[in-house]
Protein backbone atom coordinates (compact mmCIF):
# COMPACT_ATOMS: atom_id res chain seq x y z
CA UNK A 1 0.00 0.00 0.00
CA UNK A 2 1.12 3.64 -0.77
CA UNK A 3 0.16 6.29 1.39
CA UNK A 4 0.85 9.92 1.00
CA UNK A 5 0.97 12.40 3.28
CA UNK A 6 0.72 16.34 3.33
CA UNK A 7 3.27 15.90 0.46
CA UNK A 8 5.03 19.25 -0.28
CA UNK A 9 7.85 19.13 -2.34
CA UNK A 10 9.64 20.16 -5.66
CA UNK A 11 12.78 20.76 -7.29
CA UNK A 12 15.44 22.74 -4.36
CA UNK A 13 13.47 24.79 -2.11
CA UNK A 14 10.65 25.30 -5.16
CA UNK A 15 7.36 23.96 -4.21
CA UNK A 16 5.36 22.54 -7.27
CA UNK A 17 3.48 19.89 -5.18
CA UNK A 18 1.25 21.60 -2.41
CA UNK A 19 -0.22 19.43 0.39
CA UNK A 20 -0.71 16.35 -1.44
CA UNK A 21 -3.18 13.49 0.22
CA UNK A 22 -3.79 9.96 -1.31
CA UNK A 23 -3.17 6.25 -1.26
CA UNK A 24 -2.62 3.75 -3.22
CA UNK A 25 -4.72 0.36 -1.57
CA UNK A 26 -3.69 -3.16 -1.82
CA UNK A 27 -4.91 -5.11 -4.30
CA UNK A 28 -5.48 -2.12 -6.89
CA UNK A 29 -4.99 0.15 -9.83
CA UNK A 30 -5.08 3.74 -9.05
CA UNK A 31 -4.88 6.02 -12.20
CA UNK A 32 -2.45 9.06 -11.93
CA UNK A 33 -4.15 12.19 -14.24
CA UNK A 34 -3.78 15.31 -14.79
CA UNK A 35 -2.30 18.11 -17.56
CA UNK A 36 1.05 18.43 -18.29
CA UNK A 37 2.55 20.60 -15.56
CA UNK A 38 0.28 18.78 -13.12
CA UNK A 39 2.70 17.43 -11.10
CA UNK A 40 2.56 13.63 -12.09
CA UNK A 41 6.38 13.01 -12.58
CA UNK A 42 7.37 15.25 -9.65
CA UNK A 43 5.15 12.67 -7.72
CA UNK A 44 6.59 10.19 -8.68
CA UNK A 45 9.86 11.17 -8.47
CA UNK A 46 9.11 11.62 -4.42
CA UNK A 47 7.98 8.47 -4.56
CA UNK A 48 10.99 6.22 -5.93
CA UNK A 49 13.04 8.89 -3.51
CA UNK A 50 14.54 10.79 -6.78
CA UNK A 51 13.41 14.05 -4.56
CA UNK A 52 13.37 14.95 -1.15
CA UNK A 53 9.90 16.09 -0.04
CA UNK A 54 10.37 19.89 1.98
CA UNK A 55 7.61 18.19 4.40
CA UNK A 56 5.10 15.40 4.92
CA UNK A 57 5.67 11.89 4.17
CA UNK A 58 5.64 8.82 2.03
CA UNK A 59 5.01 5.24 3.23
CA UNK A 60 5.27 1.77 1.24
CA UNK A 61 3.53 -0.53 3.68
CA UNK A 62 4.05 1.81 6.29
CA UNK A 63 8.03 2.41 6.02
CA UNK A 64 9.18 5.25 4.50
CA UNK A 65 12.88 5.98 2.94
CA UNK A 66 14.28 7.07 5.99
CA UNK A 67 13.23 3.81 8.19
CA UNK A 68 15.00 1.64 5.62
CA UNK A 69 15.99 2.49 2.09
CA UNK A 70 17.04 -1.23 0.98
CA UNK A 71 13.83 -2.45 2.07
CA UNK A 72 11.73 0.17 0.72
CA UNK A 73 13.02 0.32 -3.33
CA UNK A 74 13.07 -3.05 -3.11
CA UNK A 75 9.40 -3.14 -2.35
CA UNK A 76 8.62 -0.87 -5.24
CA UNK A 77 8.90 -1.61 -9.08
CA UNK A 78 9.28 1.76 -11.62
CA UNK A 79 8.85 1.67 -15.34
CA UNK A 80 9.19 4.73 -16.52
CA UNK A 81 8.27 6.56 -19.48
CA UNK A 82 12.24 7.04 -20.72
CA UNK A 83 14.01 3.69 -20.63
CA UNK A 84 16.56 3.68 -18.43
CA UNK A 85 19.73 1.03 -19.89
CA UNK A 86 23.35 0.72 -19.24
CA UNK A 87 24.47 1.11 -22.86
CA UNK A 88 27.16 -1.51 -21.22
CA UNK A 89 25.30 -4.05 -20.29
CA UNK A 90 23.36 -6.64 -22.29
CA UNK A 91 19.83 -7.83 -22.15
CA UNK A 92 21.14 -10.66 -19.71
CA UNK A 93 23.42 -8.50 -17.90
CA UNK A 94 20.52 -6.10 -17.29
CA UNK A 95 18.17 -9.19 -15.59
CA UNK A 96 21.28 -10.14 -13.56
CA UNK A 97 21.48 -6.95 -12.21
CA UNK A 98 17.79 -6.40 -11.00
CA UNK A 99 17.92 -10.35 -9.70
CA UNK A 100 20.90 -8.53 -7.39
CA UNK A 101 19.48 -5.70 -6.55
CA UNK A 102 16.30 -7.06 -5.23
CA UNK A 103 18.02 -9.98 -3.86
CA UNK A 104 15.28 -12.37 -5.54
CA UNK A 105 16.32 -16.42 -6.17
CA UNK A 106 18.60 -16.49 -9.19
CA UNK A 107 16.20 -19.60 -10.49
CA UNK A 108 12.83 -18.37 -9.76
CA UNK A 109 13.57 -14.74 -11.10
CA UNK A 110 15.21 -16.19 -14.46
CA UNK A 111 11.75 -18.61 -14.91
CA UNK A 112 10.11 -15.78 -14.65
CA UNK A 113 12.10 -13.40 -16.62
CA UNK A 114 12.22 -16.22 -19.57
CA UNK A 115 8.65 -16.57 -20.00
CA UNK A 116 8.06 -12.35 -20.19
CA UNK A 117 10.99 -12.65 -22.49
CA UNK A 118 8.82 -14.93 -24.63
CA UNK A 119 5.89 -13.34 -24.23
CA UNK A 120 7.49 -10.05 -25.41
CA UNK A 121 9.54 -11.43 -27.61
CA UNK A 122 12.78 -10.62 -26.61
CA UNK A 123 14.04 -14.72 -25.81
CA UNK A 124 16.29 -14.64 -28.99
CA UNK A 125 18.46 -11.33 -27.83
CA UNK A 126 19.76 -11.76 -24.61
CA UNK A 127 22.86 -10.58 -25.81
CA UNK A 128 22.12 -7.42 -27.22
CA UNK A 129 22.95 -4.09 -26.19
CA UNK A 130 20.32 -1.44 -25.56
CA UNK A 131 21.65 0.51 -28.66
CA UNK A 132 20.73 -2.44 -30.75
CA UNK A 133 17.25 -2.41 -29.57
CA UNK A 134 14.38 0.13 -30.43
CA UNK A 135 12.61 2.53 -28.18
CA UNK A 136 9.47 -0.05 -27.60
CA UNK A 137 11.61 -2.55 -27.34
CA UNK A 138 13.88 -0.68 -24.63
CA UNK A 139 10.56 -0.16 -22.69
CA UNK A 140 9.77 -3.89 -22.77
CA UNK A 141 13.12 -4.62 -21.71
CA UNK A 142 12.18 -1.90 -18.67
CA UNK A 143 8.68 -4.30 -18.46
CA UNK A 144 10.47 -7.14 -17.95
CA UNK A 145 13.24 -6.09 -15.69
CA UNK A 146 10.16 -4.46 -13.09
CA UNK A 147 7.95 -7.70 -13.10
CA UNK A 148 10.31 -10.27 -12.32
CA UNK A 149 10.46 -8.59 -8.98
CA UNK A 150 7.99 -9.08 -5.95
CA UNK A 151 7.01 -5.67 -5.58
CA UNK A 152 4.47 -4.81 -3.58
CA UNK A 153 4.06 -1.54 -5.13
CA UNK A 154 4.24 -0.83 -9.30
CA UNK A 155 4.94 2.58 -10.43
CA UNK A 156 3.79 2.68 -14.10
CA UNK A 157 4.67 6.20 -16.07
CA UNK A 158 3.11 6.82 -19.50
CA UNK A 159 3.33 3.14 -20.10
CA UNK A 160 2.53 2.94 -23.26
CA UNK A 161 4.59 5.23 -25.22
CA UNK A 162 6.37 3.59 -27.87
CA UNK A 163 4.39 -0.27 -27.27
CA UNK A 164 2.64 -2.04 -30.53
CA UNK A 165 -0.95 -3.13 -29.08
CA UNK A 166 0.00 -6.55 -29.23
CA UNK A 167 2.64 -5.24 -26.16
CA UNK A 168 0.12 -2.76 -24.72
CA UNK A 169 -2.48 -5.96 -24.10
CA UNK A 170 0.54 -8.22 -22.72
CA UNK A 171 1.19 -5.25 -20.18
CA UNK A 172 -2.27 -4.62 -18.73
CA UNK A 173 -2.36 -8.71 -18.55
CA UNK A 174 0.56 -8.17 -16.09
CA UNK A 175 -0.68 -5.75 -14.56
CA UNK A 176 -4.12 -7.31 -13.73
CA UNK A 177 -2.20 -10.32 -12.97
CA UNK A 178 -0.13 -8.70 -10.03
CA UNK A 179 -3.00 -6.83 -8.61
CA UNK A 180 -4.58 -10.07 -8.05
CA UNK A 181 -1.49 -11.05 -6.59
CA UNK A 182 -2.09 -8.41 -3.80
CA UNK A 183 -0.11 -5.62 -5.19
CA UNK A 184 -0.90 -1.72 -5.64
CA UNK A 185 -0.25 -0.13 -8.81
CA UNK A 186 -0.47 3.51 -9.81
CA UNK A 187 -0.16 3.77 -13.57
CA UNK A 188 0.24 7.63 -14.62
CA UNK A 189 -1.20 7.47 -18.31
CA UNK A 190 -3.05 10.34 -21.18
CA UNK A 191 -5.00 7.45 -22.73
CA UNK A 192 -7.50 7.86 -20.77
CA UNK A 193 -9.79 5.22 -21.73
CA UNK A 194 -7.51 2.87 -21.03
CA UNK A 195 -7.53 4.02 -17.64
CA UNK A 196 -10.70 3.98 -17.29
CA UNK A 197 -11.35 0.40 -18.19
CA UNK A 198 -8.54 -0.84 -15.74
CA UNK A 199 -8.21 1.31 -13.20
CA UNK A 200 -10.37 1.06 -9.96
CA UNK A 201 -9.95 4.39 -8.19
CA UNK A 202 -8.24 7.68 -10.03
CA UNK A 203 -6.44 10.64 -8.47
CA UNK A 204 -6.80 14.23 -10.39
CA UNK A 205 -4.13 15.95 -10.21
CA UNK A 206 -3.95 19.85 -10.70
CA UNK A 207 -1.93 22.70 -10.60
CA UNK A 208 0.36 20.49 -7.81
CA UNK A 209 -2.51 19.73 -5.30
CA UNK A 210 -5.34 16.59 -5.75
CA UNK A 211 -8.24 17.58 -7.32
CA UNK A 212 -9.94 14.60 -6.72
CA UNK A 213 -9.93 11.24 -5.67
CA UNK A 214 -12.22 8.02 -5.76
CA UNK A 215 -13.67 5.83 -8.29
CA UNK A 216 -15.76 7.15 -11.62
CA UNK A 217 -18.73 7.44 -9.95
CA UNK A 218 -17.55 9.64 -7.16
CA UNK A 219 -16.19 11.69 -9.12
CA UNK A 220 -18.79 12.49 -11.52
CA UNK A 221 -21.02 13.16 -7.96
CA UNK A 222 -17.75 15.49 -7.40
CA UNK A 223 -18.17 17.74 -10.94
CA UNK A 224 -21.96 17.32 -10.91
CA UNK A 225 -21.65 14.90 -14.58
CA UNK A 226 -24.40 12.56 -14.44
CA UNK A 227 -23.03 8.90 -15.79
CA UNK A 228 -19.48 10.92 -16.83
CA UNK A 229 -17.02 9.52 -18.65
CA UNK A 230 -12.99 9.87 -17.03
CA UNK A 231 -12.90 12.12 -20.70
CA UNK A 232 -15.75 14.48 -19.57
CA UNK A 233 -14.18 14.78 -15.77
CA UNK A 234 -10.95 15.71 -17.52
CA UNK A 235 -12.34 17.78 -19.58
CA UNK A 236 -14.27 19.43 -16.92
CA UNK A 237 -11.38 19.63 -14.50
CA UNK A 238 -9.17 21.35 -17.49
CA UNK A 239 -11.72 23.97 -17.92
CA UNK A 240 -11.89 25.13 -14.12
CA UNK A 241 -9.19 27.82 -14.73
CA UNK A 242 -6.76 28.71 -11.60
CA UNK A 243 -9.44 29.02 -9.45
CA UNK A 244 -10.02 25.15 -8.65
Amino acid sequence: MLDIQQLTGGYGTVPVLQNVNFTVPDQSIVGLIGLNGAGKSTTIKHIIGLLKPLSGKILVNGQSLDDDANAYHQAIAYVPETPVLYPELTLQEHIDLTIMAYDLDKKTAWAKANELLAKFRLDNKLAWFPDNFSKGMKQKVMIVCAFITDAQLFIIDEPFTGLDPLAVHDLLDLVQEKKAAGASVLMSTHILATAQQYADEFVLLKAGQVRAQGDLETLSDKFGIANASLDDIYMAMSEEGAQA
